[in-house]
């Protein structure tokens, strides 16, 4: 798997994160103080990047936890079918099938920006 660890207290909002074994982007980050029982823990609240379902985590700052690899690629649309575009990596020149959102608009030759995890793809802009 496209992924390293790292300690909680690395983190940013914005940075990507694996919870449930779903790469997830951070939209807030907090911490609370040690405690007498305790050390410092982090309270993290994320969104799926593929799934856009909402995640959160609370861990210790000084607890590992996996952060994902995510590549930011760009791509060529052969061609549409529906929900569904045809699209060719402009750097290996792979061709493969992804799902359109609902409000991009795509149309054959244009180009596109995604993002890449495993076998996992999203469209980010056109």
């Amino acid at each position: 798997m496209a992924r390293e660890q790292t300690e909680v207290r690395e983190l940013d909002e914005g940075s990507y994160v694996m919870i449930d074994d779903t790469p997830c982007k951070i939209n807030s980050y907090s911490t609370a103080k040690p405690g007498k029982h305790g050390s410092a823990k982090a309270r993290i609240d994320a969104k799926g990047v593929f799934d856009e379902k909402k995640r959160s985590l609370s861990q210790p700052v000084d607890a590992k936890v996996w952060v994902p690899i995510i590549n930011r690629k760009q791509g060529q649309v052969v061609s549409t079918d529906g929900n569904d575009a045809q699209v060719m990596d402009l750097d290996t020149y792979d061709t493969f099938t992804m799902r359109v959102p609902e409000d991009i608009d795509l149309q054959p030759d244009d180009e596109i920006e995604y993002l890449q995890y495993e076998e996992q793809r999203k469209i980010t802009r056109s």
